[in-house]
């Protein structure tokens, strides 16, 4: 049996001169362009017009990096974001706030809904959203494996025989710890596969609001108790009962419950063809 895992992988992958290639900047990247090929397919199979995937891309590009930026500045470094807001904006881009994130993207995907493109092909906000959480979840993987690839957002210490010694991390004693990154990144590939499932069983089908409610109980419901095996982020969350990703996963659980119920006491009625398609959401 394993006594634990010695994790010394270099996060960067090669450089040259100044200009480095990391493991969690090539993760992340890929998590976009796996999930618009993932999204041009749901387009194709539903009669939505392909070529819109190309704009929803750069809305989602924007959304989640503006959103996770912010997010974590005024979660977790209010002062920096009062007194040097240019720093959301400037490299080396270190902090992502997957809260933010959300709130970023949900925020992004309402402004694409409300397009003269998209309210005429019945790309409604939740029709967008339910889809969309599909790649999202596909891109959290990624994102999270990209976090263990650069040995941050550790976890607590642990005699468990999977636990990970991270040697390139110098916050924290290099003792073994609980592999949390890769806690969440296998349950959002594993979430990634029942949204897909339930889609493909559905699609047009699929109550407006569902995906979205399951991604949202699914992802901070698990984070809330994630966040008990991992080291905090900043110190003023040790004199926290609940740190910061706690409390602000409750009411992301909360929403996707509320998602869940309106999706299931609202019919889905599919347009006809040659007549105005106009779904409310």
């Amino acid at each position: 049996m394993l006594q634990y895992i010695i994790w010394e992988v270099n996060p960067e992958i090669f450089h040259i001169g100044s200009f480095s290639v990391r493991w969690y900047g090539l993760l992340f990247a890929l998590g976009f362009l796996i999930g618009m090929q993932i999204m041009s397919y749901i387009f194709k199979k539903e009669d939505k017009p392909v070529a819109d995937t190309d704009t929803l891309l750069i809305y989602m590009v924007v959304a989640t990096i503006l959103g996770a930026r912010i997010g974590h500045f005024l979660f977790y470094e209010p002062d920096v974001l009062l007194h040097h807001p240019l720093t959301v904006i400037t490299p080396p881009f270190a902090g992502l706030a997957s809260h933010g994130a959300t709130i970023g993207i949900l925020t992004g995907l309402w402004l694409y809904s409300r397009r003269k493109e998209s309210r005429l092909t019945n790309q409604t906000f939740l029709w967008v959203t339910d889809r969309i959480v599909i790649v999202v979840a596909l891109a959290g993987a990624c994102i999270r494996f990209g976090n263990l690839m650069n040995s941050e957002i550790v976890g607590r210490p642990t005699d468990v025989p999977w636990a990970f010694v991270f040697m390139q991390n110098n916050e924290y004693a290099k003792i073994p710890r609980h592999p949390a990154q890769l806690y969440e990144s296998l349950s959002c590939l594993v979430l990634f596969f029942i949204l897909l499932w339930f889609w493909n069983r559905r699609k047009e089908l699929t109550p407006r609001g569902s995906m979205l409610g399951i991604f949202l109980i699914w992802v901070f419901g698990l984070r809330f108790f994630y966040e008990y095996l991992k080291e905090n982020q900043v110190p003023f969350e040790d004199s926290l009962p609940l740190n910061v990703g706690q409390l602000l996963s409750i009411p992301a659980v909360l929403m996707g419950v509320y998602f869940i119920v309106r999706s299931y006491r609202s019919p889905v009625v599919i347009p006809v063809r040659d007549e105005p398609k106009e779904i409310e959401s």
